[in-house]
Order: structure tokens, then C-alpha cells, then sequence
């Protein structure tokens, strides 16, 4: 797999993006005062660890004009070293456009974490390839990567067809498309055939496919192999089998991978993962992990995972720095992971929790 060599920016996202309010404390949502409020969206979550590490990233999206929330995300992406490019909406008064808010909490021991997405009126709901000027992004500036999640593909009939049109153009002009199928339900509902399709046009032009076991099932249409039980260790032998499966389907993809993860409590997880690349099985057995805020650990993931790829090395290493990565942003009250050098990241990787001076 080769990389797109001499681009501007290493990985590009198509998003919708909003707010993120969590709890002081980890105390939960409705016995709270006092929140902490981030600029979040599942896509740029996957940029962060590129970004952090010097690699210039871009955030293809759609903002509120005049809106102070739009420009607290604005501000937000700068400060994480995100370009973004989109159109300013007219509000449209004020029951018109605005940024989703995601209302969650960390949860703490047995109180399970809580998450209540509020994404009315969501202004990226309305995109359109037609925002941007896709041959002078792939083409004269090129991008090495494009990120396409589930979350945005499925957001709404715009989105799905302005990430296609987009995922299309970026092939065009030599840049790999990474696909996180993150299925969600309440996206499907009176759409799943429509989706079912579109899922199957973007799992075949990607180079790097991502999900779960259920993803595969419920995106694309397999039926996973029965597996001997719910433990860790059979599904990955359940998670191997359907990607045999889905690689005779959807054999333009040179990468499949997954996290693994059994939640002991909210503060402690079983955290793992899995990737076929280059004709080859990588396991990260599932490791025990402290957890600060779960949220975010498999964008993480995604995140460290490209990173590897667009690094150029080897696929083994890409599944650990993914898996590092996953626990770095696990281990911050924001939802994704800022890695302040690879050492650190390597770190989490060897276990080496000890003081740096």
C-alpha cells in the first residue's frame, strides 16, 4: 500500500461538528452544575493524533454563521493544529441551524457512562461535495489520507452522497480512503436500504476498513460465524472468521482492523485489538486498562492506526501505536487523543508509566 507522497495535509475528514459537554468530577448529568465544554466530532477525534504530531490535517465541514459556538469550534481546531474548510449557514432564526451538543458523563465504578445526543437542526446535516474545491484539495494540494465514518455517512441523504462524490474524487488523484463503519441505529431507521448500499459503495473504495463485528453484520450485510462464547478470546476467532468472509466481498482493501474491549467497570477496561494487513494477522491480546473517560478510545485508535500508515511502517506497528493510542485518549476527560510525542505514545505501548524528566 503507498502513500501519496508531497501532500499538504497527511489525513482529511469529512464531519459534522459540535460540542461536548462532560461533569466536573465525574459526577453525572443530572446531578451536575458545572460542565466542561470541548469542540468534538467522531472524525476529528481520528485526525487528533496526526495533528498533535506535527502532521497537518483538514476537517471538510459545514459551520452556523455568526454563531459563537461556531467560532469556539473554529478556535478549537486551530488550537489543535486541524485546518478546516466549509461554508458559513445562516442561522435562519432561532429555530433554524445550529452545532449538535453531546451531553455525557464518565460514569464511575458500576454507574455506567451516559451520552445524550441533542443533534436537532445540525447544520452538518446539510453538506454537500459541492462546498468545496475537491481538485485543488486532492489534486493540487493532495491529502494522504481521507477518513470517512459511518456517523457522517449515514447523518442524513446530503451527507451520504456528498461522501461518496468526495471519497470518489480523492481516489481519482491517488489518495487512500479509510473507512470506520460505526454503525448506528437511530441513523438507519427508515433508511436501511438506502444505507445498506451506500455502506457497500464506500467499504469498496476503501483501503483501510474498521469495525466491529457487529458493524460488518449490520453496514454490510454478513452474518458473523458462531463463535464458543462471548469471551475476549472468541471473538477474535469469530472476528477472524467473518473477515475472511468480507475480504472475498470487499478485496480492494489492504487493512481490516478492530478493537476488542470488555468493560470490568467504568474506571477499568479489557482493551485490545486486531488487524489483517498485507496478508497477515496482528493481535493485541486484551490488556487491563485504568480509564478516566471511555469515550473516544476507538477514534483514538483509528487515529494511531493511520498514523502508522501514513508513516510507511510496518503494519504491526501501526496496530500498536492504534492501541496505545486508544488508551491515551481513554485516559483524558477530552474525547480524543493529543499524544505529545510518539515517545509518549510508545510508552503507554511498553507499559512505562514512570516519571519523565
Amino acid at each position: 500500500m503507498e502513500i501519496r507522497k508531497n501532500c499538504k495535509y497527511a489525513i482529511a475528514a469529512v464531519t459534522s461538528m459540535g460540542v461536548r459537554i462532560t461533569p466536573e468530577d465525574r459526577m453525572a448529568v443530572q446531578n451536575s452544575s458545572r460542565f466542561y465544554l470541548q469542540s468534538t466530532s467522531a472524525e476529528t477525534n481520528v485526525l487528533n493524533v496526526a495533528s498533535s504530531l506535527g502532521k497537518q490535517c483538514l476537517a471538510m465541514t459545514r459551520f452556523v454563521e455568526g454563531s459563537p459556538i461556531a467560532a469556539f469550534i473554529k478556535a478549537q481546531l486551530r488550537a489543535r493544529n486541524i485546518a478546516y474548510e466549509g461554508l458559513d449557514i445562516p442561522q435562519g432564526g432561532p429555530w433554524g441551524y445550529r452545532h449538535q451538543f453531546n451531553i455525557a458523563d464518565s460514569g464511575f465504578g458500576l454507574r455506567a457512562p451516559r451520552v445524550w445526543n441533542d443533534r436537532a437542526g445540525e447544520v452538518g446535516r446539510t453538506l454537500t461535495s459541492e462546498d468545496f474545491d475537491l481538485d485543488r484539495i486532492f489534486g493540487e494540494e493532495g491529502v494522504g489520507i481521507l477518513h470517512l465514518s459511518g456517523l457522517i455517512l449515514a447523518m442524513s441523504p446530503e451527507t451520504t452522497k456528498c461522501c461518496l462524490e468526495i471519497a470518489e474524487k480523492a481516489k481519482s488523484y491517488g489518495t487512500l480512503v479509510s473507512f470506520d463503519l460505526n454503525y448506528r441505529a437511530t441513523f438507519w431507521k427508515g433508511r436501511e436500504e438506502e444505507l445498506s448500499q451506500a455502506f457497500r459503495k464506500a467499504a469498496d473504495m476503501a483501503d483501510i476498513l474498521i469495525g466491529n463485528e457487529e458493524d460488518f453484520q449490520l453496514c454490510l450485510g454478513f452474518k458473523g460465524p458462531e463463535a464458543g462464547g462471548k469471551d475476549l478470546a472468541s471473538k477474535i476467532d469469530s472476528f477472524k472468521g467473518m473477515i475472511s468472509e468480507v475480504r472475498k466481498e470487499f478485496p480492494n482493501a489492504y487493512a481490516y482492523a478492530t478493537t476488542l474491549r470488555q468493560v470490568i467497570s467504568a474506571n477499568e477496561h479489557l482493551w485490545g485489538a486486531l488487524l489483517w494487513a498485507d496478508g497477515e494477522w496482528h493481535v493485541e491480546e486484551p490488556r487491563p486498562i485504568p480509564v478516566m473517560d471511555r469515550i473516544g478510545g476507538g477514534d483514538g485508535f483509528s487515529g494511531g492506526l493511520l498514523y502508522g500508515a501514513y508513516q510507511g511502517w510496518d503494519p504491526e506497528k501501526w496496530l500498536q501505536f492504534g492501541w496505545a493510542s486508544g488508551v491515551l485518549a481513554a485516559s483524558s476527560l477530552n474525547d480524543y487523543a493529543e499524544p505529545a510525542d510518539e515517545k509518549q505514545v510508545w510508552d503507554i505501548y511498553a507499559g512505562n508509566a514512570r516519571v519523565q524528566r
